[in-house]
């Protein structure tokens, strides 16, 4: 018998500053498989020692237990429980032949000693494995016992503050008022409050009074068009259909049945349902049906040439995708050319659950066939109209004696038309059985290497399939929040968790797997996930629990102690400071000048951008019309987004161009934002609407003005430093533009309009430049 073959794989390259061994050695000499050494051995080893078996090295597997400890005819064991010095792994990775160490040297560096310490007294325990963390429903821990039980407000603190009280840190004081509602405003309506909102909330003495401004901004309409935004972004939502071409698409149905979703508070588990199997459900209403449109953000290559079925089938595949990815936190799309390297996902449960979605009656065609009509309240009112003058036009037809004038007819014609022409939305239908598809495994991916045949399966290691019922989208649904389903739950709990705190308690949102981050508060993340079931999976209370607790109500002042300890707040101590959302920096900024439409659903609207940007070849239509009247000044929301020529301003504050699913945006930092807000068209206008605002109520002084405008961006009383360097702003640009007229006019009124009669020139043009810089200030970009 020999030792392993010369290739042991890729199984021990480091992994940089293993943080297993630290809390390891924290008052626990036991070391904890999931904690310590899954990582190290997911990030590592399992791509050639793990599941995938056309990648398998040296016949090892070293994700399974029984496989790592088994001695064969070919190699001793890799792994001998409670005996360390008899393990060829550790003779592996401690051999000084470069050609037989682990890791290779073309792979990586050696282990550090603290590594090899870690693997080694791992193996002297016994070499236990567990199960990975995700893959065990969660179960309600108890709220543990903490230092200061007057800061909890709810189990939630509790476990923050353990954890700190563990660390050596303490919570931050509460955040002022104005800073507090400020912050949920954002939050919930991704909107900041009112003026007359911040003055109300700062003389209401009232111990309630931020819990009532919460339910204020729960019931707000806005509240369904702010959480639409990620949902958007992880339906891949958009108004084109992708690849080349990239065609339009009428699918804003769908948005609009989202915002009305979320402001509905529809549960969770039916949410869910809703969207992946509307239609299947018995006595389907049009709103349901209406839900299924989430699966037809799929792209469609309409370009000559091009084989329908392949695309066709790239399209069942993303579905898959999003779907695991969305509700479970897994990637799923690994396994789609062989079988999952590090989760238990084999090659033949894709293509399983590849099949649910293969019997749906859509094709890669520019038809968008089934669809089904989506009318609107405006919709409804333009028939009403469109009625009313049909009845006017045939009645004065039925009066005419004699044969009617052609003119008549063509106008009936018309309106005939006009009837007929309502907009639709593309949905989810599902093939009569006779009609259903085979389906099978496609080796390495490829659409034309079929190999065996799959009926519809779901991954048994993830949650076992109800038993008698058979496998479609509504049985796939239903398995999702099924009760048993030990992701699902925390997924979302953990989304929301991260739309709040900048960061989820799993960081890797997209990845509950073994290659993602570790949970930094694992208790915390069951209790509120079994809590979100408990509640009838009630998303608004979710959310009402996370901004009504003291950890959210944190001051986001970062002391020496808490960066030296804590540098990316995960334990935290204080509240996230993070910059707004593209959507949102447009928002505010047009709240601020009082040009913001709020009208509720509809269309998307086209705002204005640079011209000439859609002037590219094979992209169908190129011209951008920008809207009339309160259209051109919607929501980020309602911006209609074309996959291959995203709208610029928001693509450059990192929102996703929607060519595929975007569990969460990274927030970058980058010249190219501030050269957006400072000179973007967009930015320019709410520049010039926040001037006539200020000149109109701010009162008749430059300081009233000046500390006027701040109090209304920043959302709170303003310091009279600050108001003295506006002042001083204001003072020097009025100089400049009383010197040059021409300029003044034109900074003064364009894109925004004539000049307010009475109104100065060059006055008006140096509030301007104030009002753009108040627009640029790290605090009206930031929520703090």
């Amino acid at each position: 018998m020999y030792r392993f073959a010369t290739y042991f794989g890729s199984a021990w390259i480091a992994v940089a500053a293993l943080a297993a061994t630290d809390a390891a050695g924290a008052g626990d000499d036991r070391v904890d498989y999931n904690r310590d050494v899954r990582p190290l051995l997911s990030k590592n080893c399992f791509a050639c020692h793990g599941a995938d078996e056309s990648t398998r090295a040296a016949e090892l597997r070293l994700d399974l237990r029984d496989e790592a400890v088994k001695a064969t005819e070919e190699r001793d064991a890799a792994i001998v429980p409670d005996d360390p010095e008899s393990s060829v792994v550790m003779e592996r990775i401690l051999d000084e032949d470069d050609t037989l160490r682990m890791p290779p040297r073309k792979a990586g560096p050696r282990l550090s000693e603290a590594e090899v310490e870690t693997l080694r007294k791992w193996i002297a325990q016994g070499a236990e494995y567990a199960e990975h963390w995700a893959l065990v429903p969660p179960k309600a821990p108890p709220t543990p016992a903490v230092s200061d039980p007057s800061w909890p407000r709810s189990a939630l603190d509790a476990f923050i503050l353990a954890r700190l009280d563990r660390e050596g840190l303490k919570p931050s004081p509460q955040a002022d008022r104005a800073t507090l509602l400020r912050r949920v405003s954002l939050d919930l309506r991704g909107l900041p409050p009112t003026l007359d909102e911040v003055r109300a909330f700062a003389e209401d003495p009232a111990p309630d009074a931020y819990e009532r401004a919460v339910e204020r901004y729960l019931a707000d309409p806005a509240f369904g068009e702010r959480w639409a935004r990620p949902w958007l972004d992880l339906a891949r939502y958009a108004d084109s259909a992708g690849y080349g071409s990239d065609p339009l698409r009428t699918i804003w149905g769908y948005r609009d049945w989202l915002i009305d979703a979320l402001n509905r508070n529809l549960p969770y588990d039916q949410f869910t349902v809703d969207q992946i199997a509307g239609d299947l459900l018995p006595g389907a209403t049009d709103r349901q049906r209406a839900a299924t449109a989430f699966h037809r953000n799929t792209m469609t290559n309409t370009e000559g040439g091009t084989d329908d079925e392949e695309f066709r089938i790239a399209a069942i595949k993303d579905r898959v995708d999003v779907t695991f990815q969305a509700w479970m936190g897994l990637t799923m799309g690994c396994a789609k050319c062989h079988s999952h390297k590090y989760d238990p996902i084999s090659h033949e449960e894709y293509y399983g659950a590849f099949a649910i979605f293969n019997q749906t009656a859509d094709a890669d065609l520019p038809d968008e066939s089934p669809v089904m009509p989506w009318i609107t309240a405006d919709e409804v009112e333009r028939l009403r109209g469109v009625d009313a003058r049909l009845a006017e036009l045939k009645g004065r037809l039925d009066a005419i004696v004699g044969p009617p004038a052609p003119t008549l007819r063509d106008e009936i014609a018309r309106e005939e038309k006009s009837r007929a022409a309502v907009p639709t939305l593309p949905i989810m239908a599902e093939l009569p059985p006779e009609k259903h598809r085979v389906t099978h495994v496609l080796l390495k991916g490829n659409f034309l290497d079929p190999g065996p045949e799959v009926p519809p399966i779901l991954p048994k290691a993830l949650h076992p399939a109800p038993e008698g019922a058979p496998i479609n989208r509504l049985t796939l649904a239903r398995w999702l929040v099924d009760r048993d389903n030990p992701l699902t739950a925390r997924v979302a709990a953990n989304r929301a968790w991260g739309l709040l705190f900048g960061a989820g308690i799993v960081e890797t949102e997209e990845d509950f797997g073994t290659q993602g981050e570790l949970p930094s508060h694992p208790e915390l993340l069951d209790r509120l996930a079994v809590d979100f079931m408990d509640s009838g999976w009630d998303v608004k209370g979710l959310i009402r629990r996370l901004v009504t607790s003291a950890t959210y109500r944190q001051a986001s002042k970062a002391t020496p102690e808490m960066i030296e300890k804590d540098p990316k707040n995960r334990l935290l101590a204080r509240a996230p400071r993070v910059r707004l959302d593209a959507e949102s920096v447009r928002d505010q900024a047009l709240a601020f000048a009082g040009l913001l439409g709020r009208k509720v659903g509809g269309p998307s609207v086209f705002p204005v951008q640079p011209d000439g940007l859609w002037q590219a070849a094979f992209n169908g239509q190129r011209t951008w019309t920008t809207s009339p009247g309160v259209d051109r000044y919607r929501r980020g929301l309602y911006t209609f987004w074309r996959r291959t020529v995203p709208y610029p301003s928001m693509a450059a504050f990192d929102a996703p161009s929607r060519e595929v699913c975007a569990v969460r945006r990274v927030s970058t930092n980058t010249p190219l934002q501030a050269l957006v807000t400072l000179n973007d068209p967009v930015y320019i206008e709410a520049a010039q609407g926040l001037a006539r605002r200020i000149v109109r109520e701010g009162g008749s002084s430059p300081e009233e003005r000046s500390r006027y405008g701040l109090e209304v961006c920043l959302g709170r009383p303003a310091r009279d430093d600050q108001v003295a360097q506006l002042v001083a702003l204001h003072a020097a640009q009025l100089d400049r533009y009383r010197r040059d007229p021409a300029a003044a006019a034109a900074l003064a009124t364009d894109p925004l309009g004539p000049l307010p009669e009475g109104l100065d020139p060059a006055d008006l043009a140096a509030w301007t430049a104030v009002a753009n810089v108040l627009l640029n200030l790290d605090a009206v970009l930031t929520r703090g």
